[in-house]
């Protein structure tokens, strides 16, 4: 049975059918809020204690929810939601053939790691009592297929023997399956040869079936690493079915499947993209959502669960929080949240300029995304905030260490 969530739309009911007014609780009218009831003229103001002109009278307001506000000790108590490091997923790249650690210009802080800053990374992820962290790959050669996806010598595959090695007692190790960073094209799959006879004329497409043998391929590599956790990232149709008949009939049937289930076709992808050094041509909105659907996130996630996910995820989180929100009032698994590279970039450079005050700003951010409904977040802060919460430095937000600013 899905966790309830307040006043959420009910999946399969017509758009707008049951939301409440915005601003206004589903089952609190006037006389429950405090108010008394509106006025002879209409007016919306208590027919006792306030009329609208003078001072209100001693009994109104009735209700006083700032009550609840007024120190930073109450604020903290009456908190309806909180961080954990063990809720924090961090991703990591590794790029192959390198000898030190490149950085990532447009992600300040993040880098693409050799396998020993990977290992020493990882380590201190678990150090730092984060959830786990999901690795990507960046090989030094590609091809169209994306052969150094399922090679076990491809630098994804050793890199998750590595990590499983130093510290996958202490940490949950998820490895991304998709075939994007491996490919010339940058596609997330294997390209359809002939456009034309397929019915996509000129345009660069991806062919789902022979992609989902990839997959299955790939899944199969990245259990026999010891990956825990396979990201299925690419968003082929049956994507999710494939790559767990592929697991259990390969022996690995606890490796677990978190599945991308919704993930938009999104302008907020730039920095990773060149985390990845990635080929692409063209774009991905032949199988990536469009941002502007709401309805077909649920039946993507509803697909995914039938076929066998362990864990659904929606990406990017920041822009997506009316579908974290609707999608876990759908599903009884755990949902997740991906903070992806535009959302980190944008934050620093806003940070960086003085506009914001870092700290506060990551966690909002972070906060807010479990209060939509997501149950595991991944964020390129994650091992930083999780030492922030370590200090205490959660009350950031309930105002003991930075002022009430509006």
């Amino acid at each position: 049975m899905a966790r309830p969530r307040g006043a959420r739309v009910v999946v399969g009911a017509a758009r707008g059918a049951g939301r409440p007014e915005v601003g206004r609780s589903p089952d609190v009218g006037l006389a429950g809020a405090g108010l008394g009831q509106p006025g002879p003229a209409g007016g919306g103001f208590p027919s006792a204690g306030f009329h609208g002109t003078g001072s209100p009278g001693a009994g109104f307001p009735g209700a006083r929810p700032r009550r609840l506000r007024g120190t930073p000790a109450l604020r903290r108590l009456t908190t309806e939601t909180r961080l954990h490091p063990g809720e924090l997923v961090l991703p990591l790249f590794v790029r192959e053939g390198v000898s030190e650690p490149v950085p990532i210009a447009s992600m300040p802080g993040v880098v693409n790691h050799t396998r020993d800053t990977l290992r020493a990374a990882a380590e201190q992820a678990a150090r730092a009592g984060i959830g786990g962290v999901m690795l990507f790959g960046v090989p030094s050669t590609k091809d169209a297929v994306g052969s150094g996806a399922t090679d076990p010598a491809g630098i994804l595959n050793v890199a998750v023997r590595d990590v499983v090695a130093e510290v996958g007692g202490d940490l949950v190790v998820m490895a991304d399956l998709c075939l994007d960073e491996f490919t010339d094209h940058g596609h997330c799959g294997v390209l359809v040869t002939d456009g034309l006879a397929a019915g996509f004329g000129d345009q660069v497409t991806v062919d789902n079936d022979a992609t989902l043998l990839r997959y299955a391929d790939m899944a199969r590599a990245l259990a026999a690493a010891g990956a825990h956790v396979v990201g299925t990232s690419g968003m082929m149709d049956g994507q999710v079915g494939a790559v767990r008949a592929a697991l259990d009939a390969a022996g690995h049937a606890d490796t677990v499947i978190l599945a991308y289930a919704a993930k938009y076709a999104s302008a907020l992808y730039g920095p990773f993209r060149e985390a990845v050094d990635s080929s692409l041509v063209g774009d991905r909105r032949t199988y990536q959502q469009d941002p502007a659907n709401h309805r077909e996130s649920l039946r993507e996630v509803a697909l995914d669960v039938a076929e066998g996910a362990d864990i659904v995820m929606v990406k990017p989180a920041g822009t997506s929080l009316d579908v974290i929100a609707d999608v876990a009032a759908s599903v009884d698994i755990p949902v997740a949240a991906y903070q992806v590279s535009g959302e980190f970039a944008m934050l620093e450079a806003a940070a960086a300029q003085g506009w914001i005050d870092r700290e506060r700003a990551i966690l909002e951010t972070l906060t807010v995304i479990r209060r939509a409904g997501a149950d595991i977040v991944l964020t390129y802060w994650a091992d930083e905030v999780a030492g922030w919460l370590a200090d205490g430095r959660d009350d950031v937000l309930a105002g003991h260490r930075v002022g009430g600013a509006r």
